[in-house]
């Protein structure tokens, strides 16, 4: 089911994503500079604490700063962001997925195949990391979809239909996968993984997106708190999935469920604060 989602749904989520939205109707780039700062911010805090003083190897370190750094913006961060701003919410998803697809989630892989690839010195591990990437269906899937994006082209109607049901298969799915997981899991040895993803993740990659708001100021008061808003929520529902292929899924697991548990205070003080 794993396989599934990350070969074929993901993918297709993925697509969907980069070609619903026109990119000249929301491109903002102040916001994509506030928002992308932020989270490689984010990312290189997750990353630095888990590779320097965990002593975490490549792969898990650049899981854990992908957890730190890009949220479950579809799923948890849209719905609640359009209730407190409204018509916003869908640019800032917009945007906040360019920035996850195009930037976050690349290096991410990038650095976890690096990592997979690492015994095998160092030509050989690039030249391995560079075969897995150009081979990863998420980063196929969004070289395409950028691609439809800036042509401004759609695939036919019976394209898109099957489009729509692989991307609507991705949430259910991921869910079963997660459970599967976290059955028989010992959670006592990963207490020290889920509170360092949750306090990334829920209140360090907000308040860096808070910050980089002002050095690139958003004129639109309510994207700007759209922007943090998203930031506040869960990392991403497929970040198991993306563990598996590096046999890290009980941990990606374990941080998912705790962080979306959390989330409903963090987002709840972000919202306290900001109003």
């Amino acid at each position: 089911m794993g396989r599934f989602v990350i070969t074929f749904a993901l993918p297709a989520l993925v697509i969907k994503a980069l070609i619903d939205q026109p990119l000249e109707q929301v491109l903002n780039w102040n916001y994509l500079c506030a928002y992308g700062l932020g989270s490689l911010a984010s990312f290189a805090l997750g990353y630095g604490i888990s590779r320097r003083v965990r002593g975490d190897s490549l792969s898990g370190s650049a899981l854990a700063g992908l957890g730190s750094s890009v949220s479950n913006s579809g799923f948890v961060g849209y719905p609640i962001v359009v209730m407190v701003v409204g018509s916003p919410a869908a640019v800032a998803l917009a945007l906040g997925m360019m920035i996850e697809n195009l930037l976050m989630i690349p290096l991410a892989l990038t650095l976890t195949e690096l990592g997979r690839q690492s015994d095998a010195g160092v030509w050989r591990a690039l030249s391995g990391t560079l075969k897995s990437l150009v081979r990863h269906p998420v980063l196929i899937a969004i070289t395409l979809g950028l691609t439809l994006a800036v042509l401004g082209l759609r695939p036919p109607a019976v394209m898109m239909r099957v489009i729509d049901m692989l991307a609507l298969a991705s949430a259910p799915v991921a869910l079963f996968v997660i459970g599967a997981s976290l059955n028989g899991l010992r959670v006592g040895a990963l207490y020290t993984d889920m509170a360092q993803l949750a306090v990334g993740k829920l209140l360090l990659h907000p308040l860096l997106v808070m910050g980089c708001f002002l050095l690139f100021p958003v004129n639109d008061p309510e994207l700007r708190l759209a922007g943090i808003l998203m930031a506040a929520a869960p990392m991403l529902s497929i970040y198991p999935i993306l563990g598996a292929r590096y046999g890290l899924e009980g941990r990606c697991a374990a941080a998912v469920v705790s962080a979306t548990v959390l989330s409903f205070l963090s987002i709840s003080l972000f919202l306290w604060l900001l109003h």
